[in-house]
């Protein structure tokens, strides 16, 4: 091998060398990704027309910003979850709509119906039922019929004619739609007696139970997110969302012995039946008292 070869080889080592230790000194500095170059998680810049029912937010307050910020970012980082609502209110919200503006409730509202179920038709664990979350006690209050037989609290048009009346009825005492949304939380009682005892006028003022904290500020981060989806990264087209098929209404007064026969001479069946009328609880209708009920059939 000639003195330049061997210059050669010795200058190569040495470049290496150094290319390697420069790798190992960088890896040390800027650790491996564990996601790919394009996922980013990015801080939220929080508007300052934030606001329920036109009832702004006061983000100038330090604590109240943060509580904002914080429902932002689980119901944007929340994926799945934002998707799911998104494609639910697609289905529902044509429904709900109509229905708030019949009962003079702001359209607002309807987000306080996604914060309590998640439009699902479901019993939560406490024993609140239907999209509104109504408890037993409170539904017959305000003259639901609840029963093994039947429950209007998953009628979704009695329902939100009720939780209208409720809501109203907050507003009325309270002065402000944000205590009334609080206090369908928390119940009435309670948020009379936190305000008397704190002396304070406003929800943003109060101190309550953790849960009516977070209550009001995820019913305003869901209107965020619903209202501007594709402002927080959420991507679809139309035909990627649920609908509701078309409905007739065929009006009953008399005993259902058998849904299932029922639904069959509709020219439908009874799972079907059962979807568009959650209410009906059991494979009959008892009516003994002979009670007008609206029977939603679906159409072809």
């Amino acid at each position: 091998m000639t003195k330049s070869t061997r210059f050669v080889s010795i200058f190569s080592i040495l470049i290496l060398t150094v290319v390697f230790i420069n790798a190992i000194s960088t890896s040390q500095i800027q650790p491996q990704k564990n996601t790919s170059d394009t996922y980013k998680i990015k801080a939220l810049k929080l508007s300052p027309d934030l606001n329920l029912a036109g009832e702004r937010v006061p983000l100038e307050q330090l604590d109240i910003r943060e509580r904002m910020d914080r429902e932002l970012l689980v119901n944007t980082y929340w994926q799945s979850n934002g998707l799911l609502l998104l494609k639910r209110a697609n289905k529902y919200f044509p429904i709900l709509e109509p229905l708030l503006k019949k009962y003079d409730l702001p359209d607002d509202f309807k987000y306080l119906a996604v914060a309590e179920s998640a439009l699902i038709d479901e019993t939560s664990s406490a024993g609140a039922a239907g999209f509104w979350h109504f408890m037993r006690a409170t539904g017959k209050e305000y003259g639901l019929e609840i029963n093994k037989n039947v429950d209007e609290r998953y009628n979704i048009e009695k329902s939100t004619k009720v939780a209208a009346e409720y809501l109203k009825k907050s507003k009325e005492r309270f002065g402000s739609w944000t205590l009334a949304a609080a206090a369908y939380n928390a119940g009435n009682a309670r948020i009379a007696r936190s305000l008397e005892t704190q002396k304070v006028t406003s929800y943003y003022d109060v101190l309550l139970p953790d849960e009516t904290e977070r209550y009001v500020f995820r019913i305003i981060a869901l209107k965020e997110v619903l209202s501007n989806p594709k402002a927080y990264g959420f991507i679809f087209d139309e035909n990627d969302l649920y609908t509701n098929p078309k409905t007739r209404i065929v009006q009953v007064d008399t005993i259902i012995h058998n849904i299932a026969d029922f639904a069959k001479g509709f020219g439908t069946n009874y799972k079907e039946l059962k979807l568009h009328n959650p209410w009906l609880r059991e494979n009959k209708l008892n009516n003994k008292s002979r009670k007008l009920y609206e029977i939603k059939i679906p159409v072809e």
